[in-house]
């Protein structure tokens, strides 16, 4: 035998060896695992109120505030209290020279005397009418003439008053002195506050909403306000329904419980209502789910598990409003798995 056929004989005998013990050792194929049903967790639905949330800010005031004004210009002779004084109803704050304080003393005074010169000369003509020296009529001139002497006094003391009352500006409520810019030599003008006068005790906060949630926000409804950590609760006192031209929405006052010590003036954030639903059946939010934006959940009854088309109304970050598609009576599963689908078998997790 050759060499090359030698070779050849031996290669057939390994490879024959080698299929022998393939075949020998070939583990058999396994046959499929049966799958488990998948263990699913189920909730009825709850009747319940659903609150939606609107963040926005607000402006700290007094619940009553005044603009001190002065009722004519002129330089500030004195002043008596400054920033954060509490001053009572009726305390003098400053003087102010009017320069027209001097002029109605003088025109008083001269009313006066023109007034005593009417009322002697009167008392002269009486006597003189009554023994019959003097007619009616001239009487009766004399008694006009006192008459308007009185009126043109009245007139000059009333003129004084009010510029000793326009010199000397007081408070018109009791509480605390804030944005004063009185100073001694300084210029008192009709057209700027002296200083604002802040009442103690409840305060409100000032706030805008859109017309979108102005039906939701009415008188007594409760707002949440917050300021560096804390929270305060304040109640809505008062609706403004004609809209501002310059922000296009609508002003709302609510009263601040317990918010005494906030500064007049600062920023807070709140929460209004902006949309709620009361007595109304809801399911978890995480067990909607949504095909090509239809919202459905699965139910499980007697071990299988069946999927229920559902409307929905509005939700938050836990409960989702279900008007129609389940029953209080259905057990909607509220956990995932792959395996959920119409007719598919479950078992209840204990």
């Amino acid at each position: 035998m050759s060499r090359g056929a030698k070779i050849a004989a031996a290669v057939v005998v390994v490879a024959a060896v080698g299929a022998f013990v393939g075949i020998r050792f070939k583990t058999p194929e396994s046959a499929p695992e049966a799958v488990a049903p998948p263990m699913v967790r189920v909730q009825q639905p709850i009747t319940g109120d659903i609150e939606l949330f609107r963040s926005m800010t607000g402006t700290v005031e007094a619940s009553d505030s005044v603009y001190v004004i002065p009722m004519a210009a002129g330089e500030i002779t004195a002043v008596y209290v400054k920033n954060g004084d509490y001053v009572e109803e009726g305390q003098l704050l400053c003087e102010i020279d009017t320069k027209q304080v001097d002029a109605a003393r003088l025109q008083l005074e001269a009313a006066q005397i023109a007034l005593q010169d009417a009322n002697k000369n009167l008392e002269r003509m009486n006597v003189l009418y009554a023994s019959g020296d003097i007619s009616a009529q001239a009487f009766e001139q004399v008694q006009s003439g006192a008459k308007s002497a009185k009126i043109q006094y009245d007139s000059a003391k009333l003129a004084y008053d009010y510029q000793i009352e326009f010199s000397s500006v007081t408070a018109t409520i009791a509480g605390k002195i804030e944005s004063s810019t009185m100073e001694v030599h300084g210029m008192a003008t009709q057209s700027n506050p002296l200083c604002v006068i802040s009442s103690e005790g409840t305060k409100v906060v000032t706030f805008s909403v859109p017309e979108a949630i102005l039906p939701h926000v009415k008188e007594g409804e409760t707002v949440k306000i917050e300021k560096a950590g804390s929270e305060y609760q304040g109640t809505v006192t008062e609706v403004n329904t004609m809209v501002d031209p310059v922000t296009g929405l609508f002003k709302v006052k609510a009263s601040l419980g317990e918010g005494e010590a906030l500064p007049n003036g600062s920023v807070v954030k709140l929460y209004i209502t902006s949309d709620k639903a009361e007595g109304v059946l809801t399911v978890p939010v995480d067990s909607v789910y949504y095909d090509n934006g239809n919202p459905y959940v699965y139910i499980y009854n007697d071990g299988i598990v069946h999927r229920a088309d559902i409307q929905t109304g509005i939700s938050d970050s836990d409960n989702i409003q279900v008007l129609s598609g389940v029953s209080a009576a259905d057990q909607v599963i509220t956990t995932w798995s792959p395996e959920l689908y119409e007719g598919a078998p479950a078992v209840l997790a204990e």
